[in-house]
């Protein structure tokens, strides 16, 4: 088989599959039932991550590092865990990123990048990919960033694929294939552009003014 390409991952994402490498590096499509989702309008931080947001603790750029931030995902957080993101993963999402379809939210602390987050977006659906943090609440600040990008820029659907305790604690559900089909059509034939949000914004308690 060819190398992963980012015209396979548009295909893959439109129809509801996405790629996921095996130990040795050998890749295989994906598409969960039921599939895991984020509602976007729903979301909350948690008690604990608002003096964080209103201190500015890290500073948050958008797309700066995006490869970096794909390495960092890619690296094992325990013994037990398993590598998915393989090098030809890497090579791919960061073709789409060129392409302007992938992208990365990222949080610095004295200029060096401590957390962040990727995914691909596609009309008006983002498909969370992975994140990381080496630094208590990076990734979680970054994932707020991401929120306050989609409800600014009106996207529908956030994707996050399988369902485990980390994705729980942001508002994943679960839904049945078919629904999340239904959505996915809906979302991709919606014109979105992905971009910072209005900086007035960035720090706010979603939902609130």
């Amino acid at each position: 088989m060819s190398k992963l390409t980012a015209d396979d991952l548009i295909y893959g994402y439109i129809n509801g599959i996405f790629p996921m490498a095996d130990a040795d590096g050998t890749l295989y499509w994906y598409a969960p039932d039921p599939r895991a989702v984020i509602p976007i309008d729903t979301y909350k931080p948690a008690k604990s991550l608002k003096p964080i947001l209103n201190r500015n603790e890290f500073e948050i750029r958008v797309n700066a590092d995006f490869e970096q931030v794909m390495r960092y995902c890619s690296i094992p957080r325990s013994d037990d865990d398993s590598v998915w993101i393989s090098e030809e993963i890497i090579e791919g999402y960061t073709e789409l990123h060129r392409l302007g379809l992938a992208h990365s939210v990222e949080t610095y602390q004295d200029n060096q990048l401590v957390g962040g987050l990727y995914g691909v977006a596609l009309g008006a659906a983002f498909f969370g990919e992975s994140m990381f943090h080496l630094v208590s609440n990076a990734s979680k600040v970054a994932f707020h960033q991401l929120i306050m990008i989609l409800r600014q820029q009106q996207f529908m659907l956030l994707d996050t694929q399988f369902i485990n305790d980390n994705v729980r604690r942001y508002g994943a559900i679960e839904i049945p294939k078919a629904d999340y089909l239904k959505q996915l059509k809906a979302a991709v034939r919606k014109k979105a552009r992905f971009t910072e949000p209005v900086l007035e914004h960035l720090f706010s308690n979603p939902g609130e003014k």
